[in-house]
């Protein structure tokens, strides 16, 4: 598919954008997110603590939702809401005797409703996740050219889709009408493939260095934040073609606040994103599992920022 590249518009943090002070503990360090429209919650997870949180939108009734590696959770990384269920990705953190983990969680009764483990001698990050209408699961695994699901027979965790264009893919997002998975790859920009031929509908771009990404009224809104060159991250949209095919341009609509920071993940809510200012990433030694220098941590901040479309 022929790719179109348009001049990319800057539109720099708006009175539309609104920050709402969080107050979670300051060594949290969360990667993903997900809200709940219905009671419209924030649930927030956490790197070091392996525990997930949730506030109200307004930033009150901090509380925990499940503590620290409860229901065998490890280090948090995507989520997504579906009903009444949060769906929750952990990790292991070291490359030795590596795990990762799928939790199925309701959030009226706070109870587990299932779990999927997946430890096949590999270093795996189970990274992002995205669901169809019927519910089917597609999970990015950023350390191989892996896109795992549920299997339906088995009810275990196993490859669906795997290509070396695809390696190393962050952030994933499907269509609405369930035809096709976005993948941002680090090394091979933004991959649409066709969900039931399994095919690779578009060329390598430079679309790259996107952490969370989702589709939304025919756009794709990506998080970039792993640019060298710190100044070239933000928020950005990917405008698609009618058939949802091709991407046809990239505009960049927010700026961080700082250079140095690193939102992850973000949710949708009533024509707006919401997104963690800085996870303060980089002072965290995921090796380790440890805080670098704790008296650098600062504050979280959810930002609601409009969407333009």
């Amino acid at each position: 598919m022929r790719l179109v590249f348009l001049l990319v518009l800057f539109i720099s943090c708006t009175p539309k954008e609104k920050s709402i002070e969080l107050r979670f503990e300051k060594d949290l360090i969360p990667e993903g997110i997900a809200l709940d429209p219905v009671s419209q919650k924030v649930y927030l997870n956490s790197l070091k603590s392996a525990k997930i949180v949730r506030c109200n939108l307004d930033g009150s009734d901090a509380e925990e939702f499940i503590s620290s590696h409860e229901f065998g959770y490890l280090s948090g990384f995507g989520m997504t809401i579906q009903g009444d269920t949060l769906y929750a990705l952990g990790n292991g953190l070291s490359k030795e005797n590596n795990t990762s983990i799928l939790l199925l969680l309701d959030i009226n009764s706070d109870k587990l409703i299932n779990s999927y483990t997946l430890d096949n001698g590999n270093f795996v990050y189970l990274n992002d996740i995205a669901m169809d209408s019927k519910g089917t699961v597609y999970i990015t695994d950023s350390e191989s050219d892996a896109i795992y699901t549920i299997s339906p027979i088995t009810n275990q965790l196993e490859v669906f889709f795997s290509n070396d264009e695809v390696k190393h893919s962050n952030g994933i997002a499907i269509s609405d009408n369930d035809r096709y998975l976005y993948l941002a790859s680090y090394t091979s920009g933004i991959r649409i493939l066709d969900i039931a031929n399994k095919k690779l509908i578009n060329k390598p771009n430079t679309f790259k260095g996107i952490d969370g990404m989702k589709y939304y009224r025919n756009n794709l809104i990506g998080i970039v934040n792993a640019k060298r060159d710190a100044s070239q991250n933000g928020v950005f949209y990917y405008s698609l073609n009618e058939e949802g095919s091709e991407i046809l341009s990239e505009t960049k609509i927010a700026a961080f606040e700082h250079l140095s920071d690193v939102p992850t993940t973000f949710a949708i809510f009533d024509d707006n994103m919401y997104f963690v200012a800085d996870s303060q990433l980089d002072n965290f030694d995921q090796e380790k599992s440890a805080i670098i220098n704790p008296t650098l941590l600062e504050n979280y901040r959810l930002l609601k920022k409009r969407l333009p479309f």
